[in-house]
């Protein structure tokens, strides 16, 4: 369903790169904003916006907005609108507004599947969402490829399970800036893993602090991250096995 909303936003993009950058003036950040979107579903072209009563424009924005854009944003609108360069196709036009619908309706799909995979989360209340920087979204994904942890009897396993065990084993520094790591394994867990790691490792001081070790030995930003996802693995092993919350260390 993202890929499917990607595309859709490819398309806007599309529409977008038809004219040269120098002529194309910007007076909002982004082409994929819920003001840009309203704006876009009623006055599907330069000409319409051109022709745009100021007044439907300044609180059609507004409402979009939440009253972030107002008169002078219309103003700003208008004005690029009569002074682009472009041709008139209705069949774009068209296509522009069912886009733009569609890309709706997978939003409000997508917001309905996080609100269930979130309240399952609360069912299972797994100890991994203790973890600072593992969000509902990061441990369902977990959870989900792992399944039952009685499968695997050491972190080990599930290190291998993802395909984050090295495939040669060596020590000191590696001659390349990657680990090499197994292809085998689930890629879905191994991504999930690796999100999780760099979060944790920005939140929490433990993980913060074994990544700046493993950086300061030298070693290249992905071999450090890999050691602390290993390390991570480890530790959303044994609470699950445990039960218990996650308890960072304190300084003595």
């Amino acid at each position: 369903m993202l890929h499917w909303k990607g595309c859709c936003g490819s398309v806007l993009t599309s529409y977008r790169k038809t004219v040269p950058e120098r002529l194309r003036p910007q007076p909002l950040p982004s082409l994929h904003l819920v003001s840009v979107y309203a704006l876009l579903e009623e006055f599907p072209g330069a000409k319409q916006i051109a022709a745009a009563n100021l007044t439907r424009l300044k609180f059609l924005l507004a409402d979009a907005s939440k009253g972030h854009y107002g008169r002078d944003m219309a103003v700003t609108i208008r004005d690029a609108a009569r002074a682009s360069i472009g041709s008139v196709m209705p069949a774009k036009s068209l296509e522009l507004r069912h886009t733009i619908r569609l890309i709706r309706e997978l939003d409000a799909e997508i917001a309905d599947i996080e609100a269930s995979i979130q309240s399952i989360m609360e069912e299972l209340n797994s100890p991994i969402t203790t973890i600072p920087g593992i969000g509902f979204r990061m441990a369902a994904m977990i959870l989900a490829e792992v399944g039952d942890f009685s499968r695997f009897d050491s972190p080990d396993k599930v290190l291998a399970y993802a395909g984050l065990s090295p495939s040669t084993y060596q020590s000191g520094q590696l001659n390349n800036c990657y680990a090499h790591m197994e292809k085998r394994g689930s890629r879905y867990l191994r991504f999930a893993i690796y999100n999780a790691t760099k979060y944790v490792c920005h939140w929490d001081p433990t993980f913060a602090a074994y990544l700046a070790k493993k950086r300061a030995e030298g070693k290249h930003y992905n071999v450090a991250l890999s050691h602390a996802a290993k390390k991570l693995v480890r530790l959303i092993f044994a609470l699950e096995k445990s039960g218990l919350p996650y308890q960072p260390r304190t300084a003595a």
